[in-house]
């Protein structure tokens, strides 16, 4: 009987990063270049993929989505890691000038450019999430700073580009698991020279240790996830031994 595997997934400079565990540890890590391919790598053998990518969308009015204002609230410092997403039909812009246009339509807000980088990632997965009611239930939205909160049991204190962040997370999956630092070194050697990080590594090894069964429970801010105008929850799934303030 095949494993089922757990995998977590981040979106760096249009390069989709998996890190996948069985419910005994590190199984590989692989890199694609849509969503669509790296759905298809896992929809066979997925228990649950948690996705760096905001799922449920708002299409008008106000543009914060209460889990990412939930996330803010828990992570100190590092709030501003959290970005609300741009409305359903300004995330299918190409350009920003009309990605803002629209968005101020919808929601009365201006649209920041940080957002608007975003939003190729999130047209893609929210195209996949409707068109296949099979990726919908076993996709579900992530975000890696709640994942260390959550298992570091404070905010962190540096940011993820810094030598100092770096070392705080690798001690704080560390904490969560013993081989935590060679799955770390193999999900790197693993990417093939493609345009991510070492810091992305460790956003996709956390979110993969979430998704796998283990300490904690799963749980989302908010606890009771409201859903978008197509049914998808707008939650941010993490795990943790009780919840964080306010989810």
């Amino acid at each position: 009987m095949v494993e089922p595997l757990y995998v977590g997934v981040v979106w760096r400079a249009d390069v989709w990063l998996a890190v996948a565990f069985t419910g005994d540890g590190f199984d590989h890590a692989e890199t694609f270049d849509g969503v669509g391919a790296c759905w298809s790598r896992y929809e066979d053998r997925a228990r649950r993929i948690l996705v760096d990518v905001p799922v449920g969308l708002v299409e008008s009015g106000d543009p914060t989505r209460r889990c990412d204002a939930l996330a803010r609230s828990v992570l100190g410092d590092r709030a501003e890691t959290v970005v609300s997403p741009p409305v359903r039909e300004a995330t299918r812009k190409h350009r920003y000038s009309t990605a803002d246009r629209v968005h101020r339509r919808k929601s009365g807000q201006d649209l920041t450019e940080r957002a608007f980088g975003r939003s190729e990632g999130i047209a893609r997965l929210d195209e996949l999430v409707q068109e296949l009611p099979e990726a919908a239930a076993v996709v579900r939205e992530s975000h890696p700073e709640v994942c260390f909160r959550a298992v570091a049991g404070a905010p962190l204190e540096f940011s993820r580009e810094t030598a100092a962040g770096y070392a705080e997370r690798m001690r704080t999956l560390a904490r969560y698991d013993r081989d935590a630092a060679p799955t770390v070194q193999k999900a790197a050697e693993a990417t093939g020279g493609a345009a991510v990080t070492v810091a992305d590594v460790l956003d996709a090894v956390a979110l993969a240790y979430a998704a796998r069964p283990g300490d904690g429970d799963l749980r989302t801010l908010p606890p009771d996830p409201p859903t978008d105008a197509v049914g998808l929850p707008m939650e941010i799934v993490y795990r943790a031994a009780s919840p964080l303030s306010g989810g």
